[in-house]
Formats: structure tokens, sequence, C-alpha cells
């Protein structure tokens, strides 16, 4: 049986961004295009708007780009676009391929809060704000000096809650997460993890420590458990059931309805195993059938994600 499933975070458009020739349809160079997704049940996709630093010092041009990508290759491919909850039913009744833009990292919107307002009435409706390092909003959490937010991040929050664009705390220092979670807490709106594994499992910065865990829990957010090899397993070969220790760990803090997957497909070059792009979903999706029951596992595939999108995407304003 073919299961759906919700990936929410890939990072083709990058790809596309720095190699003009890649075309979305079939290009084997990309671990997501039209064809996988269709092979593995992938009924949508997140595509991430991150700025490599080969293109230099990133600014906001940028990032309309990669919107510009997003409509030219993926859409005319006949990938539905997501802004709202109304969009996202119908190309699930429809069965059709859909995608959803997030920015990876504020850096490109340059503190200028009307270029935040441009990107969301452009379609996108999530937001990582840091990749790994500082930026002009907060820490990442591989800046040495693990500070938090600066004065007019935590005015950018309060901009991203009042447009009601999706938090994601993947990449996000420590300190950062936490004044996050209280402001979100104070609002009673949750965030996401994106891309994150549990760090008790495998002990890399960017996954997720147990008292992390418990507060997007908590809020109502949603963990991406990702495929990226070293933040599943330190060693040199990781294969699919390596990621079945993450899942029984965040399930054992209470997250059974919290998990989703963000594979980071096209941000990485090496991969799992048997995970190595997204034409691979349906082996997953048997392999988690091997080990837990059919409701949950069609949660972590599809459901928890597309429940989250449905209570947190924005309704679509009926004409007057």
């Amino acid at each position: 049986m073919a299961y759906k499933v919700v990936d929410f975070h890939c990072d083709a458009l990058s790809k596309m961004q720095l190699d003009s020739e890649l075309e979305f349809t079939r290009d084997t160079r990309l671990d997501v295009n039209l064809k996988r997704m269709e092979q593995g049940g992938v009924g949508l996709q997140c595509f991430a708007i991150y700025l490599s630093e080969r293109l230099g010092k990133p600014g906001f041009g940028h990032i309309l780009d990669q919107i510009d990508l997003f409509k030219q290759k993926v859409l005319q491919s006949g990938v539905a676009a997501i802004t709202s909850v109304e969009e996202l039913v119908e190309a699930e009744a429809a069965g059709q391929p859909a995608g959803l833009l997030s920015i990876e990292g504020a850096d490109g919107l340059e503190g200028n809060f009307h270029y935040l307002q441009v990107c969301y009435e452009r379609g996108v409706r999530c937001l990582g704000l840091t990749w790994n390092y500082a930026n002009w909003a907060a820490d990442g959490i591989l800046e040495p000096r693990g500070g938090g937010f600066t004065t007019r991040g935590l005015e950018l929050v309060k901009a991203c809650h009042k447009l009601g664009m999706i938090l994601d705390v993947s990449h996000l220092s420590i300190k950062g997460f936490w004044e996050l979670a209280e402001r979100a807490e104070q609002k009673g709106i949750p965030f996401i993890a994106s891309h994150s594994n549990a760090y008790r499992i495998c002990s890399h910065a960017r996954n997720l420590r147990d008292d992390q865990i418990r507060a997007i829990v908590s809020l109502g957010g949603r963990i991406g458990i990702t495929f990226v090899p070293w933040f599943v397993k330190k060693s040199s070969v990781v294969e699919a059931s390596d990621l079945l220790p993450h899942i029984e760990h965040i399930c054992s803090l209470g997250g059974e309805k919290a998990i989703m997957f963000g594979s980071d497909f096209d941000g990485i070059e090496s991969h799992i195993k048997d995970l190595r792009h997204s034409g691979h979903y349906l082996d997953w999706a048997n392999l988690l059938l091997r080990h837990y029951p059919e409701e949950l596992v069609r949660g972590w595939l599809s459901g928890n994600a597309l429940s989250f999108l449905k209570a947190w995407l924005p309704q679509k304003k009926k004409a007057l």
C-alpha cells in the first residue's frame, strides 16, 4: 500500500540556483525531483530557501531568485503551491503533489521586515531563524559564543507571530531556543524543528536535547527526524534502521504525535545507505511498518505534519 508522505526539508532550490542546468522533473542529480516524489509517495515537500556560502554575501535578491525557481521549475512541473489550508486540502483531495516554501536562515532578509512581508505574500510560510552561525537575528548552534536573539531578532519573532509565519528552530542556538520557547508559550504559538534528531542517541550539536524535545511537544510543535547520516549515528555506514532509536527516544518523551520527517535531501553529499533520495520513502515506510502499528506510521509519514499545517496555515480570505 502506498503511504502519502510529507517531507519538511530539502535543499533542491539551492542546488538549482547554483546549477541552472538542473531540471526538476526527473534530473537524477537532484535527490528530490518530481519522478522521485511520485516513486516515494511524497505528497507534500517543503522546499527550503537556503543561501549557499558560494553566493557570497546573502541578500534578499538571492531569496527572490529561489522563489522564482520554485515557480519556474517546481510549480510548472505540475506541483501545487501550498500557502493556505484550503490549497492543502484541495491538493490532498486531488492526489496532486504539492510544495511548501520555507527560508533556512534569516540572513537574506537583511533585517528588513518589509522583505519578510514580501516573502509571505509570495508564498513563504516557514522561517528557520538561523543556519549554523550568527546572523543579524540570532546565533546559530555552532556559533562559539552561544548567544541568543538580538534585539532586532526578538522583533522578528513578534513580526512572524503576527504574520502567521511558522518558526523553525533547527540550527538555532540553545539560548535562542529557550528565548523563543518562552515567547511561544506566552502566545500559545508552537514552533517546529524541521530537520533535527535526538541528542541523547547521537550527540551532534544540531540534535535536540531532551528538555528541548519536551518543550516542542508540550507546545504542540513538530520534530522532523532527519536523514543526515552524522546526525543519526557516529559511524562510517548508517542504515535506515539506525533512525529507529531516535524515534523510540522521542516517543519515550511523549512525542509520538510530534514526529514527522525532514530528510535534508539535496543538502547532504553522503546519505543513509538505503535512504538516498525521496524515491526511497516507500521502503522506509515498509521498514517502519515492520516495527510499529500502522496508525503511528501514518502519523509519522504525513498525519502529524498535515494536522499541524491545517492548524497553523492561514485560511483563505473570502471575497466580499
